[in-house]
């Protein structure tokens, strides 16, 4: 008979070994999550769309894409990445199908920097794109795409239109006017290669050229080792070459653009709705190609319909108009509304925003009252009520005080999980503000820690500046980000941008987004005692397309989405104005 006392040991004895079974047999333990991403990335021959000048790779984390330009000095087809960087020591595998490596055995498989022409980096992107595999514990697939950029042309004297060239068959086919003589045709340009390329015969050596018939030339581009056959055919037309014009309005500013007859120069005029006398368009504000004109127009009004008609050679477009978008000013901008959820809780919870009214700023004062008090706050002080922004360490965290244009969706673990953005459709040019800041020596960065449920978070990368001056950010970001969905606690919410602060699962702003319009901002890294008046430029990168939202964001402590900064730092914030100038 069993004693009764050797009961409980027996049965945790068996449990113990049920589970240490159970072990053996199924292996359910996670791998840990070690996102691979692609941090920098360049091939030779890299330009800007236009070809004019040097340009980075644009690297879209969301999508897993890099997008580059390459001149045409290079061979697309056996091109050298120079740089490729990857986090989190991840492997480079070139996926099969998708990439093709012109030394597959020699290609690398850790991030490298190559000199231009190595043959161990050169792939085959004639296709446009290709296919790496990132791979940690886990895989993630990346696509690179390349676009040569080939500028071919073709100007001949009388020519009307411009050139039809069909790169993929090879052919080029031009009009001109009646009256020409296709026997004795003057070329100007003849650039079927690119402008790094060359063209046997060329025809702009010759006085005059015969095209009565179907014309064959050699056609070299200048990185690539092929020889091309093309095709060139003139025919006469009746057609009267115009002159055609668009308007992009903006603000307080516009640009016009179009076409014009080859050789001229085009004059631009304006006027306002109600005014009779024409402002013409200073040369210097007009960019001409050979047969394309764009001219900026600044100083003009907010709201107000323009005309404006263009004039090259002795052809004048019909008059047309536009109309420049009215101004836009952020609501409660002077942060004078505040409600604040249980007040007489130590965790009670500062909203700016008027009770009953519709939130426009989110803070992320909800993460931090579920485990202590709200960071960012309202002050009464100087004749004035402003937001009070102040850097903490609450209970596991160092917490920037923040506030932000947006919503906070919910808190996931110990993390935020926010919507930033409000609609708007304006263009300001620069943002004026009221702050003061007290900063301090950083002494937060994050660190290693567990999640409940088991992921391992390495330590921060910003582990280096310890005892470096915190500082604090303002910026503000337009765009025409495409809005995502986000459900929390049964509610859905339509983001124009989702941020995410979990470190494995982490989305902040992108300022390589295609869709970022225009962007300002000011860091500041020492104390500002007294209130003082700030105004930041807006630096439109896309002049020819509307913003759909803006993002103004405020942090005492620039790097607190990382978990950064000094716990004395504080911003202090009042009377945000956009400027229309």
């Amino acid at each position: 008979m069993m004693h009764l006392r050797h009961t409980y040991p027996l049965c945790t004895l068996m449990a113990a070994l049920a589970a240490l079974s159970s072990c053996a047999i199924k292996d359910d333990l996670p791998l840990p999550i070690k996102k691979a991403e692609i941090t920098a990335f360049e091939v030779e021959g890299q330009c800007n769309e236009l070809d004019t000048d040097s340009a980075g790779a644009v690297i879209d984390k969301a999508s897993r894409t890099v997008s580059v330009f390459v001149s045409d000095t290079v061979n697309i087809a056996a091109l050298s990445i120079k740089l490729f960087n990857v986090s989190n020591d991840a492997t480079i595998i070139p996926k099969k199908g998708k990439c093709t490596c012109i030394h597959p055995d020699l290609f690398p498989t850790t991030s490298f920097t190559q000199s231009a022409g190595d043959v161990r980096s050169k792939v085959n992107f004639s296709q446009g794109s290709a296919t790496f595999v990132l791979r940690t514990y886990q895989d993630y697939e990346w696509t690179v795409r390349v676009q040569q950029i080939v500028q071919r042309e073709i100007f001949i004297d009388g020519q009307v239109g411009d050139a039809v060239i069909d790169p993929i068959n090879r052919n080029a086919i031009v009009y001109v006017a009646s009256s020409k003589e296709l026997s004795a045709l003057k070329v100007q340009r003849f650039s079927l290669g690119g402008k790094h390329g060359t063209v046997t015969p060329d025809p702009t050596q010759s006085e005059t050229y015969d095209f009565t018939q179907k014309r064959t030339f050699a056609v070299k581009m200048g990185g690539s080792p092929e020889l091309q056959q093309w095709n060139v055919i003139v025919y006469k037309t009746n057609a009267v070459e115009t002159v055609e014009a668009t308007a992009f309005a903006r603000s307080v500013s516009a640009t016009i653009s179009g076409k014009m007859p080859w050789g001229a120069k085009p004059v631009i005029e304006y006027h306002a709705a109600g005014t009779s006398e024409w402002t013409t368009v200073n040369e210097a504000q007009v960019t001409l190609g050979n047969t394309t004109f764009t001219a900026e127009l600044t100083g003009i009004r907010p709201a107000t319909t323009y005309t404006y008609r263009v004039t090259a050679g002795s052809t004048t477009s019909e008059e047309l108009t536009f109309t420049t978008v009215g101004e836009q000013q952020p609501e409660n901008a002077g942060f004078e509304e505040w409600s604040i959820a249980d007040p007489t809780s130590p965790k009670a919870l500062y909203q700016p925003w008027g009770e009953g009214t519709t939130p426009y700023w989110g803070t992320g004062n909800p993460g931090a009252t579920t485990v202590g008090a709200s960071n960012s706050t309202y002050k009464d002080e100087d004749g004035r009520r402003f937001a009070n922004l102040q850097s903490k360490f609450i209970v596991v965290k160092f917490a920037a005080g923040n506030i932000f244009t947006g919503d906070y969706l919910e808190t996931d673990g110990t993390n935020g999980v926010l919507s930033f953005g409000r609609p708007f459709t304006a263009f300001p040019t620069k943002m004026r503000f009221d702050y003061k800041y007290k900063t301090s020596s950083i002494t937060r960065t994050g660190g290693s820690w567990k999640e409940p449920w088991g992921e391992y978070i390495p330590r921060t990368m910003y582990e280096n500046m310890k005892g470096q001056p915190d500082s604090c950010s303002v910026y503000i970001a337009l765009g025409d980000w495409e809005p995502v969905t986000y459900t929390s606690k049964g509610t859905t919410y339509t983001c124009p941008y989702l941020i995410r602060t979990r470190p494995t699962a982490l989305h902040l702003m992108d300022m390589n987004s295609p869709n970022l319009i225009a962007y300002g901002q000011m860091t500041k890294g020492e104390n500002v005692d007294t209130w003082t008046t700030e105004t930041i430029n807006i630096d439109y990168r896309i002049k020819n397309r509307q913003p759909k939202y803006i993002i103004i964001v405020a942090s005492s402590s620039k790097y607190g989405d990382y978990f950064t900064g000094s716990e004395e730092s504080l911003l202090q914030l009042d009377n945000i104005e956009l400027l229309y100038e």
